[in-house]
């Protein structure tokens, strides 16, 4: 029986995106690899790890600070796609549907922390 991150929503949407995002970066450039390709990897890393760390904490107010930080890299992560497409590193199509999970994400990281908030 999964428990725990198997079962946290944004956690396991977060990790879909950051394996997208390792992947959609193999046919960046290669003189991209120490610029977008790094910094889109890492933010994308950023925002997984982050909602990890998170989930981990104690109090209410670890929580909301590492969750916030992971809405932050998550916004990083998506305007960092918006840009690769209008460099035509990637089509406008997958940017589009990488910016939409990323905005669902960045959503479902505020409803969280609202709830947090709340209880």
């Amino acid at each position: 029986m999964a428990t725990g991150l198997e079962n946290f929503k944004i956690y396991l949407l977060s990790e879909k995106l950051e394996i997208q995002i390792f992947e959609i970066t193999k046919k960046f450039p290669s003189d991209e690899k120490f610029r977008s390709v790094d910094q889109l990897r890492r933010s994308s890393s950023a925002t997984s790890n982050n909602i990890v760390e998170g989930y981990g904490r104690y109090t209410y107010k670890e929580k909301v600070r590492y969750y916030i930080i992971a809405r932050a890299e998550a916004d990083e992560t998506k305007r960092g796609i918006i840009r690769s497409s209008k460099k035509s590193f990637i089509s406008i199509e997958e940017s589009d549907k990488i910016s939409n999970d990323y905005t669902i994400l960045i959503k479902s990281i505020n409803s969280y922390i609202n709830f947090l908030k709340k209880n």
